[in-house]
């Protein structure tokens, strides 16, 4: 099974291979990195550019989810609360950036997933890989102080509804 998934992969990078020249696209290595496409082998289609593009969007649509809910905590899981609670306005803003990137993504996706275009969905991906390496610093910002600050805010607010 192991060396069927291989073959499989080798063969996927050798058909994105020829797109990746043809469209200009990030390396194979680079989008698997960031969006584990590799997972396009479990899947049979002859538009492979549009299923990485799931792969990369269902990753973008996850975070934007999470950083939603921290920027508007309606209903949120306590451990949001706690994340919440540990940043300041600059991470915030930080988020706010990341969000709005986001969102512009979505829009795009929108518009990519109703009409398929070869061309589009290149462009696409190329877009979401470029937005992503600015994204993920700030969501690596915010992710580092909540890290520094989560022990501090428990500790402080250790005096729940049992406390």
């Amino acid at each position: 099974m192991a060396k069927e998934k291989k073959s499989c992969l080798a063969e996927l990078k050798k058909e994105y291979e020829i797109l990746q020249k043809k469209h200009n696209l990030p390396s194979f290595k680079e989008l698997n990195e960031e969006f584990s496409v590799e997972k396009v082998t479990e899947v049979e289609t002859d538009y492979l550019l549009r299923e990485m593009r799931r792969y990369i969007a269902d990753k973008i649509s996850n975070y934007m989810r999470l950083v939603e809910t921290m920027l508007n905590p309606v209903n949120a899981p306590m451990s949001v609360f706690s994340m919440i609670k540990t940043l300041g306005t600059s991470d915030k803003k930080l988020l706010l950036e990341a969000y709005k990137k986001m969102v512009e993504i979505e829009i795009k996706l929108m518009k990519i997933d109703i009409e398929y275009s070869e061309k589009g969905e290149a462009e696409f991906i190329k877009f979401v890989f470029d937005s992503w390496q600015e994204i993920k610093k700030k969501i690596i910002d915010v992710a580092g102080t909540i890290e520094k600050n989560i022990d501090n805010k428990f500790e402080n607010s250790n005096k729940g509804y049992f406390g």
